[in-house]
């Protein structure tokens, strides 16, 4: 997913994408120790999401903050 189409969400939604993107990663982490995992790229996808879903939610965490402070 891009980065543009993040920013639309609202932080639950977010949030829950993480939750459920984690869950796959620990899943693909156990198949790839049983080597049971065929497709390896997606470990990298999945860590990625995530990693752009946190720098999102940090931007507006940041934004949030410093409209508070400009009052």
């Amino acid at each position: 997913m891009k980065a543009i189409a993040l920013r639309d969400k609202k932080v639950d939604e977010l949030k829950k994408i993480v939750l459920d993107l984690r869950k796959e990663l620990f899943n693909l982490r156990f198949q790839a120790s049983s080597s049971q995992l065929k497709n390896t790229a997606r470990v990298r996808q999945a860590r990625r999401e995530i990693a752009r879903i946190k720098t999102v939610l940090g931007e507006k965490f940041s934004a949030n903050t410093q409209s508070v402070k400009g009052l």
